[in-house]
């Protein structure tokens, strides 16, 4: 049986995924330290419409409210027995959503990092990660998704580990890393090692990609260099909307509809197959997106300097794929925004 996502693939040059969840949630109230995922089973509304505005700003792909939502990140709430639940409801919440939308809307169970360090750096195992993986792969397909979400992982052990958990569950996975310092993943993963790394799994993802990481400037040049890899695989592009300011007490995101409409465009030029937004990204960036994609016609594949043209200057001069011992480290961020 061919899964949602595949059948949706097969029948379209390009998808679009949706925007941000942490971003979105934090304006609907959420306090800063409080786990997104307590709201799947506290305030199931604000979830709904975090869903609802995802579809009608034309997302043909959301994820789901789990970001956080495997054991090792809810121990630190003393919520680490309600990964069934919070995952469960989350997923359900979303088929719901999806169900009703009047189209074909692949509802996908987000899997973040655990935020451990695998050893021998750190203390987290491959068994004991691919349980706590597992477990959330379980519910989130038993609340009904359709496809696992990996994102912004960093490690190869970890992605590697998801991958497992996908299989054991039986599970069609995506999976992309973050790809925030220097061109690299916080654990030094090139664009180049991650392509390569996909092919050599026993259950490659579906699609693969990243998400996050600095800007959307920064985020093309990664998937320019997934491409470059000659892999026929699906790529997937989710950057952020601009660069992260400190504004008033809060973090706002500089990037505009019309800066993420140019984004979009050039991700679908590049070849990318399923395009969204990540940290920062609204419901009227996505509006902006889907009517780019739609109504501007397929150009050539951008250039570096194109990319730069049009989304502004990269964070560093190197891609990751040459010697970035110079080059400034960057802080990876704890959470999908």
């Amino acid at each position: 049986m061919i899964d949602a996502l595949s059948r949706l693939l097969a029948s379209r040059d390009w998808l679009m995924a949706d925007g941000a969840t942490g971003t979105n949630l934090f304006n609907m109230g959420l306090e800063s330290g409080e786990p997104p995922e307590f709201w799947n089973t506290d305030k199931p509304d604000n979830i709904r419409k975090l869903y609802g505005s995802a579809v009608a700003a034309g997302s043909d792909i959301f994820l789901t409210n789990t970001f956080g939502g495997n054991a090792a990140r809810l121990k630190l709430h003393a919520a680490q027995g309600r990964v069934r639940e919070l995952n469960r409801v989350g997923a359900e919440l979303g088929r719901e959503i999806a169900d009703k939308a009047g189209r074909s809307v692949v509802v996908a169970g987000s899997v973040g990092p655990t935020g451990e360090i695998f050893e021998p750096m750190g203390t987290m195992t491959h068994a004991v990660a691919v349980e706590i993986f597992q477990e959330q792969a379980e519910a989130l397909k038993e609340g009904g998704a359709d496809v696992l979400w990996v994102e912004t992982m960093s490690a190869p052990e970890e992605y590697r580990a998801a991958a497992e958990a996908a299989l054991r569950a039986g599970m069609p996975w995506c999976g992309t890393m973050s790809f925030d310092t220097a061109g690299r993943t916080m654990m030094g993963v090139t664009s180049a090692a991650m392509a390569e790394m996909v092919e050599k799994l026993p259950n490659p993802p579906i699609a693969f990609g990243a998400n996050c990481g600095v800007g959307a400037s920064d985020l093309m040049r990664t998937v320019l260099g997934f491409a470059a890899t000659g892999t026929e695989r699906p790529l997937i592009a989710k950057g952020n909307a601009g660069i992260p300011k400190y504004h008033d007490g809060h973090i706002h995101y500089d990037g505009t509809p019309e800066l993420m409409a140019e984004y979009a465009v050039l991700a679908r030029d590049a070849g990318i197959r399923i395009i969204g937004g990540c940290c920062g990204t609204m419901p009227d960036h996505l509006r902006a997106m889907r009517d780019a994609l739609e109504t501007r016609p397929k150009g050539d594949r951008p250039t570096l300097e194109a990319i730069n043209a049009a989304l502004g200057g990269f964070s560093s001069a190197s891609d990751g794929t040459g010697d970035t011992s110079g080059d400034p480290k960057r802080e990876r961020r704890g959470r999908r925004g």
